[in-house]
């Protein structure tokens, strides 16, 4: 492998293959063949949650977006600690 600067290499060189991957000569950039481990085997089976759950998960996130609207500070509109305006 010779010093190749990141994205001037062209791979003209050709490509050292193993099982699942192939590899520059020149820079040694590898690039990954066999995505099959990645894949799975059947369809993911489908999660409903319960109507109760539902309901309690929309109920806790309304509780949280109430208490966070009232921050100032979330908003960007507060200073903590005084801020550069203190002093005056």
């Amino acid at each position: 492998m010779s010093a190749v600067v990141a994205g001037e290499c062209r791979h003209l060189s050709g490509w050292a293959r193993r099982p699942g991957e192939a590899r520059c000569r020149t820079c040694g950039v590898v690039r990954f063949t066999d995505y099959g481990a990645l894949r799975p085997q059947e369809m993911p089976q489908v999660v409903t949650p319960s109507a109760r759950s539902t309901y309690w998960a929309d109920r806790a996130a309304a509780h949280w977006i109430s208490q966070i609207a009232r921050r100032a500070t979330w908003w960007g509109l507060g200073v903590r600690g005084g801020g550069a305006s203190a002093g005056r």
